[in-house]
């Protein structure tokens, strides 16, 4: 997005106001590259001309290139591996899994068994971070707006509700939600003194830090790297994980290499599609021959034997007897 802005500043001769930045991150972003444009007026627009395609792997990154897409302003192709079944279906259910929990005891090391657990969000990530958080003996609350999510929440036994229902009672919580300003300061005034509060989805909006330090009278104490108390003038505080960045990344080392091998062989192989250069402007998914390919490159290494088709049972699943044995549109 930010590329294409460049590019069209360009064309127009002008360059990005920086006050246009909805935080300070993207702020000191739009000032770089005008700063770039003073010294290289056409700088973006030969990097542009010279990308031969994009693979994106992340919920909010897919979103962008599809309303760039739609709009008619995508520069080139992109693949979308996101949606690819071992990419969302490991790395952000499993490797969340895993990482939540890395994260939240390098940071604070508290006890979560017990605990209520508010997870923001049941979408993949979602799902990953509540189990995590349900395994290790904590009540999970779950917030959700889209009524499929939340009824899976449900029925998963987990209580759905709303942030204002919850954020008296929460001891930790936890946003997944790839949307911006979720947890916002009316929500994090009502909170319990110490409460915890990360994020997992994306960058550094959903948990809306930058109003958090517009309160009045609110002051901010580093305990450690990344783990900052914020006081209010009565004393009551929070404890805010990695800035409201991605607390899996800040406060531990990111997903296990197991897990991320799958989406990063996507990656890998959804760049040797884009060399070929045969797709048009558009965003794409790899077919899911690819997919199951992935997901047999990994199986050895969990000592996993397949069971294989007989050609009657093949013939009777309208399947080939070495897949892909799902069509396009089946839903994992």
């Amino acid at each position: 997005m930010l590329l294409h802005q460049a590019v069209e500043h360009e064309k127009n001769g002008t360059a990005p106001d920086p006050a246009m930045g909805h935080n300070p991150e993207r702020a000191a972003l739009l000032r770089f590259i005008a700063e770039s444009m003073a010294e290289n007026s056409g700088r973006w627009t030969g990097i542009a001309a010279s990308i031969r395609g994009v693979a994106e792997e992340t919920t909010t990154g897919v979103r962008a290139l599809r309303r760039l897409a739609d709009s008619g302003e995508l520069m080139f192709p992109g693949i979308n591996v996101n949606d690819m079944v071992t990419k969302s279906k490991l790395d952000n259910i499993y490797g969340c899994q895993h990482s939540l929990i890395d994260g939240l005891n390098r940071a604070t090391d508290r006890m979560i068994s017990g605990k209520v657990g508010v997870v923001v969000g049941y979408g993949d990530v979602g799902k990953g971070c509540a189990r995590a958080l349900s395994g290790l003996g904590a009540r999970v609350v779950v917030v959700e707006v889209d009524p499929i999510c939340a009824l899976q929440a449900a029925l998963d036994g987990y209580q759905v509700t709303t942030l204002e229902e919850v954020a008296p009672i929460g001891d930790i919580f936890i946003t997944a939600a790839a949307n911006c300003e979720v947890v916002r300061p009316e929500h994090m005034e009502r909170m319990k003194h110490l409460t915890i509060l990360g994020n997992m989805g994306h960058s550094d909006v959903e948990v809306d830090v930058a109003a958090l330090a517009a309160v009045p009278g609110i002051r901010r104490r580093e305990l450690k790297p990344l783990v900052d108390e914020w006081i209010w003038p009565n004393g009551r505080s929070l404890l805010v994980l990695s800035h409201g960045r991605d607390l899996n990344f800040g406060n531990a080392t990111g997903h296990p290499a197991f897990v991320m091998s799958a989406s990063f062989t996507n990656q890998a192989l959804a760049l040797l599609e884009l060399a070929k250069g045969s797709h048009p402007i558009g965003v794409h998914t790899l077919p899911r021959e690819v997919d199951e390919q992935v997901a047999r490159f990994h199986l050895d290494a969990l000592g996993v034997t397949l069971s294989r088709l007989t050609p009657r049972q093949a013939e009777y699943a309208g399947v080939p007897v070495d897949g892909p044995y799902k069509r396009e549109d089946y839903r994992y």
